[in-house]
Formats: structure tokens, C-alpha cells, sequence
């Protein structure tokens, strides 16, 4: 049975669209556009339309003014000479299309009209969307902030990554365990994408190579693969805020250069015939294939390959059709490496432009050196890719020859500077050879940049005092930081329209495009009519969590209450358990004196571990099973109540920011690189507790130290601890709350009579302990019960969450993208004019020209 019915549609006869129908942006027009495409592209009577068809019809509506703009911009920045930036990055999550592209278009109330028109409800067509899930996290979310922040500034800019048929798992919760499930974020079709297969591009993978002194005299190598794999381009546009650019996210898809084989069909070999298919397009089937296997390591390998590849192609492609000369690309190109997933691009370029385009060395490395720069995003050694050379030889032969010239010039001229130090030149060879042989990614990435950046100034300064120690005093002009940020738009506009109508009422709309703007409400921090209004736009959000809340897993939680929350990756260096713990030692008071002084607070986890991560596992089991125990134990009932969010992804996140009171940032010191749920947090009113890590640091500096909850050890502290000798069961024998708190644990009473379940996150604890949940343990407990302390003070609570509101400007991805733009990349803004009149609604609710 169809779901939506569509009123006062003309017969399929009538219509007759035009051009300025499909760009139009009244109420008529969107309404006209809207149901061309529904007849048209969608194929459906309205009587017969399903909410999908309907989501469908106006996706396609939106986007066809979308790629106007598109096309426009692409027309303005092929006239300009201006340095264009490529953002190649292994994630990207946009989050959904639609409500964002209409706050960017500047429409969304005039399409709300148009469906209500016509009998649809835009909410319901917002919430049908599929989310893209191509990353894992905060990088992929950062990319795709940064992709909406450089469409905002007008910095022309493509984004490269894959076109994952899978993304990563949708999370259900079984018995409180994980339960990965595959994320078909496909299977209704995406309407945003175009696919370009005049675009592709030929992949080479194994064989080996060939050497010969061409006619001229010159040493060339051709590389003789045994595999050839086809990349095909889809391209989905980004639009900026109110601007007439509109830059483009275009992922690749792989397939085979011939995908039947027509003679082993009639020799009856069927899966032959389709063999060359199917493990072509295995490629960019899944995001982040389990690596334990080496069959995981081999496709993880090819997926880095094959889209950095496609990518570099196609920017030279373009490059030569404007009819500029290749040793002029870096002028024209600024290719920035998000993080080592495509480090190996560094490789791919001088490949490319020697081997096929017959550059010089030198020249084609002055070229590499000048149109790359990294991003470093992680302290944690583990994390720093590296591939064993005998995988790398098998699947890209060429490129390990090509690596290899490139470590024996750098240390050529490295051993002269360091000369007898071999401790160092070992440190900083492209390749570990300490044991089996390694090529070190991140090495590669930082030796083949002209620039090498942190995600936080504490992160910055870490990563030039350890992992790239050597490296920073070799190049100290090549490092520098960039603070991460987020996109207010998506994250408060979208996410928070109370807020966001509240603080424009109050200051106007300019702080959507200037953070900075979010300064004057620092007046109305103590204005008692303000703060009732600001406590009134939080509790309606946490009203609409709690009802989503209820409606995912059943617990019904008080809006009232303190939300505390901690949405992130599950990982032990976030300490989750941490938490886990503060939560259980409130639990055990309240047991042992029910009277006691605790004010109302429901507790919110949401995260997904990696499927391979057993330790991660078990948290989220872990708190599964409180949640269990806290929430039906009549002591504490209207006390405490703690919440496992299932399946964190953008799309729910836009529901949880803007809900919470208490943020909570507590991982490990030295850890963290910088973090952008801190400052989604922060930027919507709630108040962070944490250490003096990532952002953080910069976060408590901008909000002012009285306004952030701090605890624990600093960077410096945790490592003076373990160079001393870190002793965790010290911790335990010494601290009676702690010590019955895990005890707890291994009770049974949390895993119905099992001793052993929690047994090895307690015994890790107890023994090991590496992010040193212990030691910060009581720091993080005083300073919990200083957070109930102003809890009970709603005025000086309100206060500071304005302030923290108010201070926040730095931490937006367009201060970000200017950083960028003027310490890395050296771009200047292309304003597109827009050919079409930007529609808003009048007092009447009537559309006029603006």
C-alpha cells in the first residue's frame, strides 16, 4: 500500500517542463519540477506513489538545481588560474543530502510549502533518506565537513574517495552484544550521484616490470601487470551556503575491464565468465575489509591504489585538456593526503608522470614534493600504516621500485646532515627494517609533502616530538597545525533549528557563514528571559531524543534530567569504561543509601567497535548490562538511567548533539588527536568534562577555564607515570570505591551468576591498564560531583552554556579551510555568479526575489 498521497496533480499530459522550471526556486516551480520527476524519472502515478518515490522525486527536484550551479562552477573555475584542491581521503560521511542541500540553497521553507501543497509532509521526506555510510568516523565526517566549508568559501575543490557498495556496518544489539549488519545504503538508489563512465580509468595491479633505453638515450621502465582493473567516476555535488558554488565529491567504483566473457560462457565455464567481474568489483565492494587475513591486507592495499590512481589520472586528465604543461601541475593542483590511506599517491604521481609522460626525475619530484600535503591523524605507532614489502612487491611492483629510489636519494642526503647516526637514518628510511621489511606509509607521505600538519596545536607539538620526531627537526618549516572544526550548518542550523532560530532572533543570521558573529551573545548570558528561552530550546530537544530513545530500545528516560553523553568511537583509549565506572560507583552509593545526593541523570553511550575488536566488544556488552541492571532496580529508579544509543552514524547524531547537557571528552591524555564531537557538543550548549587532550585544550582556552569540567593527568604527566613505572593494582588496593566498583564487575551480578565475562577487561585493568583508566580515576569522580553540584544551579548552569555556545567560533571548518588555504594550499577564492534569483518567503509567506 503506497504511504504518501500527492494532491492537486495535473494530468501527465500537461506538463511541460522548461529549463527555468528545473532552476526555479518559487513554491510553483519546485512543485511543477517535483511532479515532472515523479511521472518522468520515477515512472509513478501519485495515487500510486510510496514515501520512497516520493523522497526520490524531490531529491531529484533539489538536485537538478544542485548541478545547475554545478555546471556553472565548474565552467567559472576552468577560466580561472587558480591552484584547485584535490582532498583524497579513504572516508567520507556526508550524512544525508536533501535537508542539507536545501539550507545551502536557501529553499527549504519554500519546498516545505510546495509538499505541504500537495498533501506530503517534508520532516517524513527527510527522515526516508539513506545515509552514505563511507567512513568509520571522525575522519570521514571531518572530510565532508571540510568538502561543505570549501563550497561556503568559494575554494574550488574536488573531493576523491571510493564508492563503497557497503559502508560501514549498521550496529544492532543482540543480548547486548554488537551485532554487525550490512549497511545496503544502495538499495533504494542514491539520486544525488552521477555516474560518468566516460570518465574511467585503467588500474594496473601485480606482474612485473620492464626496463629499455628508449631512442633518445633515456632509462625507461614499463610495468607489465597481471591485472587490469576499470574505475568508473560518480560524481555528487556540494553545494555552499548560499553561494553560487557548487563543488563536487566524486567516488570511484570498480569494475573489470571486460566484465563477460563470452567464449568460457559457451564453453559452459559459467563462473569463469563472470570471474574477471566479480573480483574486480570486490574492490570497492566494503569499507575497511577485515586486514587480518592477508586476503584483507591484499584488498585494503587495492582499495588505497585504485582510488588514489583514478584520482591522479583524472586531475591530469583535466590538467593536459585546459592545455597546461605538466611540470606546471603543482601550480595548478594542491593534493591534500587525508591521513596514509592515500600516502601511496606519492608513488602514483611520480610513476605517472615519468614512466607515462617521460618527465625528468628531478623535475617530476619537485612537482610531487610541491602539490602534496599530509594530515597527520594519530600518536597511537600501531595506527601508522605500514605494508610488508613482500606484499607490496606482489601487488605493485613498480611502485616499490619507485620507493626505493626515492629512500636512497633522501638518505643520500640525509647521511650527509647525520652523519654516523645510523640510529636515526634507520628512523627515517621509508622502510622498517628491523625485522620482516616494512614500507612506512606515513614516512612516505611526510618525505613526499611540502607540508605536514596536526588536527590540534597539543597534537601538532606531540606528533613533532614523537612519532615524526626525526623528521620535524630534519624540515621544521614543513610542519605546522590546523585545528580541526565542524560545519555549523550541518551541525546546528540542521541539527538544532531552536537554537539556531533562538540566536538569530537575538545577534541575525550572519554567524551561520562567520562564527565570530556568536561572540555577542555573550551579553546575554545573564539575561534571565534569554536563559529561560535557552533552557526551554534544550529541553525540547532532549524531549525529542527521549521519544527516539524510547522508540529504539524501549527505555523511557526522563527529559528533566541531566543528559550526559559519550558518542564516539569505542575504543579503549576513549575510555568508555571510565565512564562505565563513575556510573557504577553512583549506582553502588545510591544501593547503600538511597537518600543520598544525587541529582537525576540519564547516562548515553552510543559507539561502534571495530568487528575485530573484542575488547571494544565487551564494553559495549559491558554497558548493555548495567543499562539492564540500573534500569530496573526499583532503588535508583528515577535516579539514574543509562542508555546504549544502537547504530551512531550522522544521521543520529543530529539528534543526540543538540540534547546533551554534559559532553563527555576523557580520553587518555596524548591520546586523542584533536576530536570534532567536542566541539558539535560544545558549539550546541552542553558543558565538556575532560582531560587536556586534542581539541580540548584549545576548546577549555576559547570557552575559559571555568566553564569546562577538568580532570586527570596531562600528556606530560602520563608520560612521566609510565616512564616511572605505571603500577594500576596500586590504585585498586588503595581506593575503596574503585575496588568495589570492579569487583562489581566480576560479581556475576552484571552477567546473571557469570564470574569470568568481565573477567578480562578487569584483569586488563588490574595488570596492564594502558590508557591508565585507573590512574584518573578518583580526579574524574570529584570532578563528576562537581558537575552535580552546578547542575542544581539551573542559572549558573545556563550561564555557562551559553558562554560556551558564544565562544566557539574557532572551532568551525571554515576557519579551518582559511588555515588551509593560507599556510598549505596557497588558493584563492572563484565566486560563482549565480544566473538564477535566490527565492525567500515574505512576511505573507508569499516567494519574492531576494
Amino acid at each position: 500500500m503506497p504511504s504518501s498521497r500527492i494532491n492537486s496533480v495535473p494530468k501527465s499530459t500537461d506538463l511541460s517542463p522548461t529549463a527555468g522550471v528545473r532552476a526555479g526556486m518559487s513554491v510553483e516551480d519546485i512543485k511543477q519540477s517535483f511532479l515532472d520527476n515523479l511521472f518522468c524519472a520515477i515512472g509513478r502515478a501519485p495515487m500510486a506513489a510510496t514515501r520512497n518515490d516520493a523522497y526520490l522525486a524531490l531529491a531529484l527536484t533539489i538536485r537538478d538545481r544542485v548541478f545547475r550551479q554545478g555546471v556553472q562552477t565548474m565552467e567559472a573555475y576552468s577560466e580561472q588560474d587558480t591552484r584547485a584542491v584535490c582532498y583524497l581521503s579513504a572516508e567520507f560521511l556526508p550524512g544525508p543530502h536533501l535537508a542539507n542541500n536545501l539550507l545551502n540553497l536557501g529553499i527549504m521553507e519554500q519546498t516545505r510549502q510546495a509538499m505541504s501543497e500537495l498533501g506530503l509532509n517534508l520532516d517524513h521526506l527527510i527522515e526516508q533518506e539513506d545515509e552514505p555510510g563511507l567512513g568509520n568516523g571522525g575522519l570521514g565526517r571531518l572530510a565532508s565537513c571540510y568538502l561543505d566549508s570549501m563550497a561556503t568559501l568559494e575554494v574550488p575543490a574536488t573531493g576523491y574517495g571510493i564508492r563503497y557498495e557497503f559502508g560501514i556496518f549498521d550496529q544492532v544489539i543482540k543480548d547486548g552484544w554488537q551485532v554487525e549488519v550490512t549497511d545496503k545504503w544502495l538499495r533504494n538508489g542514491n539520486p544525488w550521484e552521477i555516474a560518468r563512465p566516460e570518465l574511467s580509468c585503467n588500474v594496473k595491479f601485480g606482474g612485473h616490470t620492464e626496463t629499455w633505453t628508449d631512442e633518445k638515450g633515456r632509462y625507461r621502465v614499463r610495468w607489465v601487470p597481471n591485472s587490469v582493473v576499470k574505475g568508473i567516476a560518480y560524481d555528487t555535488p556540494i553545494p555552499g551556503y548560499h553561494v553560487g558554488n557548487c563543488n563536487r565529491l566524486r567516488l570511484w567504483k570498480a569494475e573489470a575491464v571486460e566484465s563477460f566473457d563470452f567464449a568460457a560462457f559457451n564453453h559452459g565455464d559459467y563462473y569463469r565468465a563472470v570471474e574477471d567481474k566479480m573480483v574486480s568489483e570486490n574492490i570497492t565492494k566494503v569499507l575497511y575489509p577485515n586486514d587480518e587475513a592477508i586476503q584483507g591486507k591484499t584488498l585494503r592495499l587495492q582499495q588505497q591504489f585504485f582510488f588514489v590512481s583514478c584520482s591522479l589520472q583524472d586531475m591530469i586528465r583535466i590538467h593536459l585538456l585546459l592545455e597546461r604543461p605538466l611540470e606546471k601541475f603543482h601550480e595548478k593542483w594542491a593534493i591534500q593526503l587525508n591521513d596514509t590511506h592515500p600516502a601511496i599517491s606519492v608513488a602514483e604521481l611520480m610513476r605517472l608522470l615519468v614512466d607515462e609522460h617521460l618527465m625528468d626525475w628531478d623535475a617530476a619530484w619537485h612537482v610531487t614534493q610541491n602539490t602534496f600535503s599530509y594530515t597527520n591523524h594519530t600518536l597511537l605507532p600501531e595506527a601508522l600504516e605500514k605494508w610488508s614489502v613482500g606484499l607490496f612487491g606482489r601487488l605493485l611492483p613498480r611502485h616499490l621500485e619507485i620507493i626505493q629510489e626515492i629512500n636512497h636519494r633522501f638518505l643520500k642526503a640525509a647521511r650527509i646532515k647525520y652523519l654516523g647516526d645510523d640510529a636515526r637514518i634507520a628512523r627515517l628510511s621509508l622502510f622498517d627494517e628491523s625485522g620482516e621489511r616494512y614500507v612506512r606509509m606515513a614516512n612516505l607521505a611526510t618525505v613526499g609533502s611540502h607540508r605536514v600538519n596536526g588536527v590540534a596545536r597539543l597534537h601538532s607539538q606531540l606528533l613533532k616530538e614523537t612519532i615524526l620526531r626525526d623528521f620535524a627537526e630534519l624540515w621544521p618549516e614543513k610542519f605546522i597545525n590546523v585545528t580541526n572544526g565542524v560545519t555549523p550548518r550541518r551541525f546546528m542550523v540542521l541539527s538544532n533549528p531552536r537554537l539556531a532560530q533562538l540566536i538569530t532572533s537575538h545577534i541575525g543570521d550572519d554567524w551561520i557563514r562567520d562564527l565570530n558573529h556568536l561572540r555577542q551573545l555573550e551579553p546575554l548570558a545573564d539575561d534571565t528571559a534569554f536563559q529561560d528561552q535557552w533552557r526551554q530550546v534544550k529541553l525540547a530537544a532532549k524531549f525529542g531524543l527521549a521519544a527516539i530513545i524510547e522508540q529504539r530500545t524501549g527505555i523511557k528516560v526522563n527529559p528533566g534530567s541531566l543528559f550526559d553523553i559519550q558518542v564516539k568511537r569505542l575504543h579503549e583509549y576513549k575510555r568508555q569504561h571510565l565512564n562505565v565506572l563513575h556510573i557504577l560507583t553512583l549506582y553502588l552509593r545510591l544501593r547503600r543509601d538511597p537518600r543520598a545526593d544525587v541529582p537525576a541523570r540519564t547516562f548515553i553511550f552510543g559507539a561502534k567497535a571495530a568487528p575485530g575488536y573484542f575488547m571494544a566488544k565487551l564494553i559495549i556488552k559491558l554497558i548493555n548490562s548495567l543499562a539492564n541492571l540500573v534500569n530496573n532496580d526499583p532503588v535508583v529508579a528515577g535516579r539514574i538511567k543509562v542508555v546504549f544509543f544502537p547504530d551512531f552514524n550522522v544521521k543520529n547524531a543530529q539528534h543526540i548533539y543538540p540534547a546533551a547537557n554534559l559532553s563527555e571528552q576523557i580520553s587518555t591524555a596524548g591520546m586523542e588527536a584533536s576530536g570534532t564531537g567536542n566541539m558539535k557538543f560544545s558549539l550546541n550548549g552542553a558543558l565538556t568534562i575532560g582531560t587536556l587532550d586534542g581539541a580540548n585544550v584549545e576548546i577549555r582556552e576559547e570557552v575559559g577555564v571555568e566553564n569546562f569540567f577538568l580532570f586527570g593527568l596531562d600528556a606530560g604527566q602520563v608520560r612521566e607515570l609510565k616512564t616511572r613505572g605505571y603500577r594500576p593494582r596500586d590504585y585498586y588496593e588503595q581506593n575503596e570505591p574503585l575496588r568495589e566498583a570492579l569487583d562489581f564487575l566480576v560479581s556475576g551480578a552484571l552477567a546473571d551468576g557469570d564470574t569470568k565475562l568481565f573477567r578480562p577487561l578487569v584483569d586488563n585493568l588490574l595488570w596492564q591498564d594502558p590508557f591508565l583508566v585507573l590512574a584518573d580515576y578518583q580526579s574524574y569522580i570529584d570532578c563528576q560531583e562537581q558537575v552535580s553540584a552546578l547542575w542544581s544551579d539551573p542559572k549558573a548552569w545556563t550561564r555557562k552554556a551559553i558562554l560556551n555556545t558564544a565562544r566557539m567560533s574557532k572551532f568551525s571548518s571554515d576557519r579551518s579551510i582559511h588555515d588551509y588555504c593560507e599556510q598549505v594550499w596557497k588558493t584563492t577564492p572563484v565566486r560563482v555568479k549565480s544566473r538564477q534569483k535566490t527565492i525567500v518567503l515574505n512576511e505573507n509567506g508569499q516567494p519574492t526575489a531576494a
